[in-house]
């Protein structure tokens, strides 16, 4: 049977203008942000590919929920639903809602880190390795090596490496290790899946050492079609289902509600033990609010509800929004634009050292790129690369991480595959012109998560 065109299952109710820009008008946009796309306004913006964490497009459904939000301060009946929707979805039944991510990861690390632990954990992400630090701890990387290598088409480059962390354990001591962080689909890997074998066995080694395994759950429901798509076993399997098995190989998990669940703002942290609950629920009153609303208004409760169980309802909203990315990801292979291989589940990230071969990484070859992209047709991405990595606490030095991307994030049910061949044409067309790009250097860097207001000028 020849191949078939699918289609987005939805159709479009309304529409937001974007403003187009010249040339010109660019060249002074990103001068003016010290060639950091962060610091663009999103008025200069063609096709925002910045993040896909609170960009999405909410369901009238959704829109409807904001409607009956509960605005009660004490005893919200929008946070009883947010509860219900958790329970039923991700299978935790306490919940301590926040702002966002970084406000329960923030808890998460007070709650359970001490002076001198170890936290391992597969790839870093920027946000969550500072918590671990600011609380005292350290972060050790025990992802498989083929995480690191952008060629290898291993189905499941999230996976966490056994004898890694066997050796963790052995060097430093279970005692030492309060929990393992364990991401489902590694945002800085290239939005690569761990197996559920993985989940499994990572699970079985914490529980014979007393270690907790804590998910970082923000894109599980990308990682959980993976799983269906590549491992045996689960062919057969809901999205629903799948995601319900990863979650019961950890004993909690901190949500970045801006991605998978479909809203603009909230997270949450959500346990098993009602002890660990008590304890992150006091922490939540001193920084985020009560515990019936942490950082979120109770329409914003209502619409995290929804947008939960709209996510698992069918598995045709996360297949088509893979596919999205599918789609933009084959159109660059086919081009030769050296990319992170397999594609990964919620962007395409571009291999910035490969493309960029004439500068050495303290140029900042992945911050270079992402300003000539905006450049060239006003398209923004983020850098994922020797920036982002920032420099060692203890030494000063800069991180040199294996991996020098600048991905380009596709928000969900917001572009359309056209505006994907602009985006597409546009990478061809500053790859044939790769060895005219400059490197940059810093006019200011702050001295923590720089990446977000650094500011850069090209070099001679």
């Amino acid at each position: 049977m020849p191949h078939r065109s699918w289609a987005e299952p939805y159709k479009i109710k309304m529409v937001e203008p974007i403003r187009m820009t010249t040339r010109e008008d660019r060249e002074q946009a990103i001068a003016a942000a010290g060639y950091n796309s962060f610091l663009l306004k999103s008025e200069d913006v063609y096709i925002d590919l910045l993040t896909d964490s609170g960009t999405s497009a909410m369901s009238d459904y959704q829109w409807a929920g904001l409607m009956l939000g509960d605005e009660a301060y004490a005893g919200s009946r929008s946070f009883y639903h947010l509860v219900d929707a958790v329970r039923e979805t991700y299978g935790y039944e306490e919940l301590i809602p926040t702002h966002q991510g970084r406000g329960a990861e923030h808890i998460l690390s007070q709650i359970l880190i001490k002076q001198g632990d170890v936290v391992p954990g597969n790839m870093y992400f920027t946000t969550t390795r500072f918590h671990q630090e600011y609380a005292g701890g350290s972060f050790v990387d025990v992802i498989i090596d083929e995480a690191h290598e952008p060629d290898s088409e291993h189905p499941f480059k999230g996976n966490i490496d056994l004898v890694k962390l066997q050796a963790i354990v052995d060097e430093y001591g279970a005692d030492r290790v309060p929990y393992v962080s364990f991401e489902t689909n590694v945002n800085l890997a290239g939005g690569q899946p761990a197996s559920m074998a993985n989940f499994r066995e990572v699970y079985e080694f914490c529980s014979r050492y007393g270690i907790l395994v804590m998910l970082d759950a923000t894109r599980a429901l990308e990682n959980a079609y993976f799983i269906q798509q590549r491992e045996g076993g689960y062919h057969d399997k809901s999205i629903k289902e799948i995601l319900a098995e990863i979650c019961s190989y950890s004993h909690g998990a901190t949500v970045s509600s801006k991605k998978d669940n479909l809203v603009n703002i909230g997270g949450f942290l959500a346990v098993r033990d009602p002890e660990l609950a008590r304890r992150a629920r006091a922490l939540l009153v001193a920084f985020e609010g009560l515990h019936t609303y942490g950082g979120m208004s109770g329409r914003d409760m209502e619409a995290l509800a929804r947008g939960i169980r709209e996510m698992v309802e069918t598995d045709d909203h996360v297949a088509a929004r893979v596919g999205q990315v599918l789609y933009l990801g084959e159109k660059l292979i086919k081009a030769g634009i050296p990319i992170v291989r397999p594609v990964g589940g919620h962007g395409i990230f571009l291999d910035a050292a490969a493309i960029l071969s004439h500068l050495p990484q303290e140029h900042f070859p992945a911050q270079a790129l992402t300003a000539t992209l905006y450049l060239d047709a006003g398209v923004r991405g983020m850098e994922r690369g020797i920036v982002s990595a920032g420099r060692d606490p203890s030494t000063g030095d800069h991180h040199y991480p294996r991996l020098e991307l600048v991905r380009l994030a596709i928000p969900r049910r917001v572009y359309t595959q056209a505006h994907m061949d602009v985006v597409a044409e546009s990478v061809v067309s500053v790859y044939e012109e790769r060895e005219r790009v400059k490197g940059l250097r810093f006019t200011y860097e702050p001295p923590e998560l720089r990446f977000f207001q650094a500011r850069f000028e090209p070099l001679d």
